[in-house]
């Protein structure tokens, strides 16, 4: 027997027709489905008071899926219901975009139970509008509005990565500035939001497909629209991996180029003061016999030598191409 039901971030009750009534009373441990329309509540992972009502109220695998910790996107039949869980862009104040956040969705006739840790804009829309009294009017065009706000930002974050790599490219082309910091943040970037979109493309595209939940034509052609956008954007983002890897290279390539031309011409420099290094400090030496010792002239002549040597060889290695 539950002691305390959790509080809905929102509760509605939906016509047929999409009108919306906001659901004010507290939930029992039994929801009573509507003969016509469907019911939507929407909760808090951080409420306290929610696993309990969940287990009670959902069936085990359901409340298991919505409960867990970490999820992937994914859909699948379960029992007599539908498990939909999904990844949105986190838009929050503050945070990293590319920090998608889960909304856990449970579907059967006549019911929509959804939960999420953060706050998901995609979702909040749908709340927003129902707040005026008008929703979408069935399950499907609930579904079908949900993946197509959700693909939207996806989308809208993908181009902002495409975006930031074109400008690091034309910096990295140029060589204008250094783009080492501002190109492991995008990879990363990339990293973080392929990890979910891949999945979440799959998802809609088995959701769009009808095997899961049976669609009105108008939404299944939203749903396949909605499919062929997420592939596009998986697409951008795999290209645009692609990219910033190939700008990793190209800049690797530069650093071993420059690394390996100041290598040279050390290489080349020391092969001419090799020699001069030998003459001076074969007359450096404090022994008996050493030609000049005793001539006002002999340190004008060693210096005048070793830099008509370093000239002859200089002038030699400018022959040979090696400068």
């Amino acid at each position: 027997m539950l002691k305390t039901s959790p509080k809905p971030i929102c509760a509605f009750n939906v016509s047929s027709e999409g009108g919306c009534e906001r659901i004010v009373a507290p939930l029992g441990p039994k929801i009573e489905l509507p003969a016509t329309g469907y019911l939507w509540l929407h909760f808090d992972l951080n409420d306290a008071n929610l696993e309990a009502w969940i287990e009670q109220v959902l069936p085990r695998t359901a409340a298991r899926a919505l409960l867990q910790p970490e999820t992937r996107p994914r859909c699948d039949r379960l029992e007599d219901g539908m498990i939909l869980t999904l990844r949105g862009v986190n838009l929050n104040p503050g945070a990293d975009p590319n920090d998608m956040v889960s909304v856990r969705l449970w579907i059967q006739e006549g019911l929509i139970v959804s939960a999420r840790a953060r706050k998901i804009w995609a979702v909040d829309a749908i709340r927003q509008k129902m707040e005026t009294g008008v929703g979408p009017e069935s399950i499907g065009a609930f579904l079908a509005e949900l993946t197509y706000g959700l693909t939207k930002r996806i989308e809208k974050v993908s181009l902002d990565l495409v975006e930031g790599t074109d400008a690091v490219e034309d910096s990295a082309m140029s060589q204008v500035q250094r783009v080492s910091g501002e190109l492991t943040a995008l990879r990363h970037s990339v990293i973080k939001i392929r990890r979910f979109v891949r999945p979440q493309t799959e998802a809609i595209a088995d959701l769009s497909s009808g095997s899961t939940w049976t669609f009105e034509p108008h939404q299944r052609d939203v749903l396949k629209e909605v499919a062929n956008r997420a592939v596009r954007t998986m697409e951008e983002l795999d290209a645009t991996s692609d990219r910033l890897h190939v700008i990793q290279e190209h800049l690797d390539m530069l650093h071993a180029t420059t690394l390996g031309r100041n290598s040279y011409v050390l290489s080349v420099v020391a092969a001419i003061f090799l020699p001069l290094g030998f003459l001076t400090g074969l007359f450096g030496i404090n022994v008996g016999g050493m030609p000049g010792l005793d001539s006002r002239y002999g340190f004008l002549a060693v210096t005048g030598g070793s830099a008509f040597l370093g000239l002859v060889l200089y002038a030699v290695f400018r022959r040979l191409k090696w400068l």
